[in-house]
């Protein structure tokens, strides 16, 4: 019996330190996947106690608002003017339940979350069969729509311009009360971090790939036997349903809601920052919603039209190299540490 365990005893303290190695590798894998997405929040987050509390939050709540439309036009190549219409379903839905059935703000944001869901899912079935241009306009039309519903033909529930007042009506929560400012700011945080975390998941599987194929080719997706029209559903609906998601965010910081979340006119700030931070880069969004509410918080108290220079920086950027902020910035902050790496090493 011996002589027969004695060489897979033998084989196995053989493969014992390569093993090591490689759940050594794995781990070290993992750190540098975490430390990537931490790293950048956790330095936005110390600046929470430095710069004014209301500014990171609205940072951090356009961010995920960005981050929509930055997974649709960098992985699936829609460029969407229809995002102020998720944004509202998920204010609105939160806004609802807590005007008119409940007091539990959480319960308010998953409310919300299944608002945009249900809305994006509709939206989606008909509006990613068409591309380019006509994607659009289609989506910019159903912002009109929703705007008009909101001011108009709900006004009986929503309130028209007046809009639903709740911030009294949320209850105090356990473990995490987000009716403190504090607390509020800790969970939208908490929410960028694993949303970031998310797509960047999404970005190494199959799923990705197969998203930034049908960008690319999709008779090629087709021949490879997936089925595009699900992949650009269900991209749609998972872009949307974050969109709503900071919608909801934004009902529960500010505690009203108002049809001017719809407006058409807003309809280009997300794909406008979208391109300022870098299309389809992770960090786009968090760099280009960093800028662009900075100078709107900066700028506007010097000049009225802000807007001018958000303008004018976009066209700069885009003149530089057409790769926005942080495409521009990201090999630089790679050489820089990569010879950190190297030099700590030696």
């Amino acid at each position: 019996m011996s002589n027969t365990c004695d060489p897979a005893m033998r084989d196995l303290e053989a493969n014992v330190p390569s093993l090591k190695r490689t759940l050594a590798e794995r781990m070290l894998g993992t750190l540098k996947w975490w430390v990537g997405i931490l790293v950048p929040f956790g330095v936005l987050g110390l600046a929470g106690w430095i710069l004014p509390l209301p500014f990171v939050m609205e940072v951090l709540i356009f961010s995920i608002y960005t981050m929509a439309c930055n997974f649709l036009l960098g992985r699936l190549g829609f460029i969407s003017f229809g995002q102020p219409a998720y944004l509202a379903a998920g204010a609105y839905g939160t806004a609802f339940y807590l005007y008119y059935f409940g007091t539990d703000p959480y319960m308010g944001i998953v409310a919300g979350v299944l608002a945009g869901f249900v809305v994006s899912a509709l939206a989606g079935a008909v509006f990613v069969r068409l591309r380019s241009d006509y994607f659009a306009l289609v989506n910019l039309a159903l912002t009109v729509i929703v705007f008009y519903m909101l001011q108009k033909v709900l006004a009986p529930i929503t309130h028209g311009d007046n809009g639903l007042w709740f911030l009294d009506r949320m209850r105090n929560t356990p473990v995490l009360d987000i009716t403190n400012p504090r607390q509020l700011a800790l969970l939208i945080w908490l929410v960028a971090v694993a949303l970031w975390a998310f797509y960047k998941y999404i970005d190494g599987t199959i799923f990705g790939a197969c998203c930034l194929a049908t960008k690319t080719n999709e008779d090629k997706v087709k021949f490879l036997g997936y089925n595009d029209f699900a992949i650009r559903w269900t991209g749609f609906v998972l872009a949307n349903t974050t969109a709503a998601l900071a919608g909801s965010l934004y009902g529960i910081y500010f505690g009203f809601v108002s049809p001017e979340m719809a407006s058409a006119a807003r309809a280009a700030d997300p794909v406008v920052v979208t391109i300022l931070g870098g299309t389809g880069t992770l960090y786009g969004p968090l760099v280009g919603a960093l800028a662009y509410v900075g100078m709107k918080d900066l700028v506007s108290r010097l000049v009225g039209n802000w807007e001018f220079f958000v303008g004018l920086l976009l066209v700069t950027v885009m003149l530089a190299g057409e790769k926005g902020i942080w495409g521009t910035l990201q090999p630089i902050a790679q050489r820089w540490v990569g010879r950190w790496v190297s030099e700590s090493r030696e």
